[in-house]
């Protein structure tokens, strides 16, 4: 799968650029550089890539905006921060950027490549599924393969964690699903980082779900949540 992987990395410190883009290469994907936020842009607009690594102190655009820019040519593409910021206060508002992973500096290079290899896998996965996840109720309708989500016909093109999220939720429907299982299921842990990341993507979740009344997120206090779909 990976000879046919292309990654756009954006990266000011050369040292740093040179570290990371020499280990991609070497696990056989394609790597484009850029080092200020605006080229990152121009060579996103220019080419097809499977994965964006941003990070977030860039010169004349700084990773935050350029995600930002970059979701709203493709929803879709997953998006990596790699980045110096480490206060949970970053690590939230790198999420609200639509970021598929937020991974901190110094960090390790065997660690950030398998973090790399299991998103590709996550979107390879989704993007086979057919028949599978595909969820119709009363104005809801969800398309897990396409990350397509129809509520009272407002339509919504939803990130990579989004969809596992409601994904979670639509397969549990009318059941209470704690918010440990969520998080180990879509993260593969529950830690600090992860349970507020959670809380940022249910917030955008519920904003979604309220254009239509017969659709509730009901918060289940101290055991978690339960999506709730009734007739129309």
């Amino acid at each position: 799968m990976s000879e046919s992987i292309n990654i756009l990395v954006v990266e000011d410190d050369k040292n740093a650029a040179y570290l990371l883009v020499e280990n991609l290469r070497l696990s056989k994907y394609n790597v484009v550089l850029a080092d200020d936020g605006d080229q990152g842009l121009d060579m996103f607009t220019k080419s097809n890539f499977n994965l964006c690594i941003l990070d977030i102190m860039l010169p004349r655009r700084d990773g935050l905006d350029l995600a930002n820019e970059i979701r709203s040519i493709n929803p879709k593409i997953p998006i990596i921060f790699l980045t110096a910021r480490t206060l949970s206060s970053d690590i939230i508002e790198g999420f609200k950027a639509g970021c598929d992973d937020y991974i901190t500096k110094p960090y390790n290079i065997d660690e950030l490549l398998w973090r790399v290899k299991a998103i590709l896998r996550r979107k390879d996965d989704s993007e086979k599924k057919t028949v599978e996840g595909v969820y119709k109720y009363p104005n809801f309708s969800f398309k897990y393969s396409e990350r397509d989500l129809d509520i009272n016909g407002n339509l919504f093109s939803l990130s990579t964690k989004e969809a596992d999220i409601l994904k979670c939720l639509a397969d549990n429907l009318d059941q209470t699903i704690s918010r440990n299982t969520i998080m180990e299921h879509v993260w593969g842990n529950d830690d600090y980082f992860t349970s507020k990341s959670l809380d940022v993507y249910l917030t955008k979740i519920r904003k979604y779900l309220s254009k239509a009344d017969n659709i509730k997120l009901i918060n289940i206090h101290g055991h978690g949540y339960k999506l709730m779909i009734t007739s129309d």
